[in-house]
């Protein structure tokens, strides 16, 4: 069930007397694409830097623990259940959702633990997200805003960018990557509503490529006179600099944290976030492909994130590249498929285990040859990549794509 609210969670947390008025400074990241990555910046960042950090993240791809992370360190199974048990019996039986009750059990985790920062990703929107009952973090974040859960969030740019400006705070500094025209001036009526400073990207600071790594500047008055130059972000993409950049730029607006650049340049290096562009080097799964093939996983699920794909694929041309590809009934199929349909050389589609809203193989597969791609329907990913190799065809790569959902399984699966 997803009904957007704040009165349930809001009454469960003053059944359990405000965790979510005791945690650590939090910074609140919201957005289409982009909001794992960027927490996951800003964690191996602030930790670099010496930091505790405490961190909530949806969903999870294989283990319910990686959504709560606390100081570090996943929540054990003791922890989880404890915290679960005291929130079911607060809630005594009302109205509440699964993620709601899940966000208020990882503030009472939270507020317990020490820790020098809390990072929230919202779960879903942002106005009415359960993240959103947090009054004054230090900071907002907005990622890539595009289409997305259209049912809940509206049919346009305009709507979507409103419901995630809803994280807005008075006071609070929110800090916004470059967005369409439409999300844009969204962002920009919602700050001057509430009173928010609103720092930009290309007005605040920027985040460019340069050689064989990226060069952070932070410009005045919006930010302090920053020059990084710093390696790679360990996450694959150039969109991962972006990303990579509002982390930094987030920690600029920090007050009283100092910036080393030895130490921004290890959390750089040092990121980790599975199934974005992650290339998985041993398994069950990678023993089914060819001597000299690859295998690729990435969870982007929308077109805004296959659009990002698709820039990182132009340089995958040096070898044959077959999609594995499965999604939710719920997604714009056609519109994720389309700006990789003159990038790979065909697409083996698969239902998505144990999820009963996924398309079929079948319906999969008629999505990828609405847009040019030929395609052939599995009967599971094993299956896909058995058939992936073509004979005669020199080593290439296999990329899993389309779900979260599909992401979680395989990593389960390859072991």
């Amino acid at each position: 069930m997803i009904d957007l609210s704040l009165a349930r969670i809001e009454r469960l947390l003053e059944r359990l007397g405000h965790p979510e008025r005791q945690l650590a400074p939090v910074i609140h990241v919201a957005g289409t694409n982009g909001k794992g990555s960027t927490i996951a910046f800003l964690k191996a960042m602030l930790e670099a830097l010496g930091g505790a950090v405490h961190v909530y993240t949806s969903p999870h791809l294989v283990r319910f623990n990686e959504r709560i992370v606390i100081a570090g360190r996943e929540i054990d199974d003791d922890s989880l259940c404890a915290v679960l048990r005291e929130c079911e019996a607060a809630n005594a039986g009302e109205p509440i959702t699964f993620f709601e009750i899940t966000t208020a059990a990882a503030f009472l985790a939270f507020a317990r633990a020490q820790a020098d920062f809390t990072l929230l990703e919202t779960g879903l929107g942002g106005r009415l997200d359960a993240t959103n009952v947090v009054a004054r973090p230090l900071i907002t974040a907005l990622t890539p805003i595009s289409l997305d859960h259209q049912a809940f969030l509206g049919e346009t740019i305009a709507e979507v960018a409103g419901e995630k400006a809803g994280i807005l705070k008075p006071g609070v500094p929110c800090l916004s990557v470059h967005q369409p025209a439409e999300a844009a001036a969204v962002i920009a009526n919602r700050a001057a509503d509430v009173g928010a400073p609103l720092i930009c990207e290309g007005e605040g600071w920027s985040a460019e490529p340069e050689g064989g790594g990226w060069v952070f500047e932070g410009r005045p008055p919006r930010l302090p006179q920053t020059h990084l130059a710093l390696p790679m972000p360990a996450l694959p993409g150039a969109h991962q600099i972006a990303n990579a950049g509002l982390a930094l730029a987030c920690l600029s607006c920090l007050p009283g944290l100092s910036i080393d650049t030895s130490a921004i340049a290890r959390g750089v290096a040092r990121a980790r976030w599975p199934a974005r562009l992650q290339r998985l080097e041993a398994g069950r799964l990678v023993d089914l492909l060819p001597a000299g093939w690859e295998l690729w996983l990435d969870g982007g699920h929308n077109p805004g994130a296959a659009q990002a794909l698709a820039l990182h694929l132009e340089g995958w041309r040096d070898r044959p590249l077959v999609l594995v590809f499965g999604m939710l009934k719920t997604k714009d199929n056609t519109g994720f498929l389309a700006p990789l349909a003159g990038l790979a050389q065909r697409a083996l589609t698969v239902a998505i285990p144990g999820e009963a809203a996924s398309l079929d193989a079948e319906s999969a597969a008629a999505a990828a040859r609405s847009v040019g791609l030929a395609a052939e329907a599995c009967e599971s990913v094993p299956d896909a990549l058995c058939r992936a190799a073509g004979a005669g065809e020199p080593p290439g790569r296999a990329l899993i794509c389309g779900s979260l959902y599909l992401a979680g399984a395989v990593l389960a699966e390859n072991g």
